[in-house]
């Protein structure tokens, strides 16, 4: 899966909120400690470094949507930082998703703060995030 496939399902997937672009993929892949589960109809990207880990962006192509691809990769991604003594996964996940809060409340996640104002919108303003913890 190259960058480009990526950020091409990316785009697909956020429509409300800029995507990411292929060359912000090529530069985070390069960072250390990144872990990258799925293909290109479904992905996850997140980071572990030290104790902490960090689900950067999961995407689904809106084709492949409402079939558990997300919460397959969710569960590989906290299984994969269990096996690396991480405590504790967090994330960001936009004010206004309501498909995506219960994933990860079901996993075990609980809102840890906000961030008001946090991610780009593609008319230009901006949407709060809801940071969530996963404690182990």
């Amino acid at each position: 899966m190259t960058p480009a496939d990526l950020a091409q399902t990316h785009a697909a997937a956020f429509t409300q909120t800029r995507p990411w672009s292929e060359s912000e993929f090529t530069d985070l892949l390069k960072q250390r400690g990144m872990i990258l589960c799925g293909d290109a109809q479904s992905f996850l990207l997140g980071r572990i470094i030290g104790d902490e880990a960090e689900v950067l962006t999961v995407a689904t192509h809106p084709n492949h949507q409402r079939r558990g691809y997300a919460r397959a990769l969710l569960m590989q991604f906290i299984a994969q930082a269990r096996t690396q003594d991480v405590a504790s996964i967090f994330l960001e996940v936009s004010e206004i998703n309501d498909a995506a809060k219960p994933l990860y409340y079901n996993q075990g996640f609980r809102k840890a703060g906000h961030r008001p104002r946090y991610y780009d919108t593609t008319d230009g303003g901006k949407i709060g995030a809801d940071i969530l913890r996963l404690e182990f």
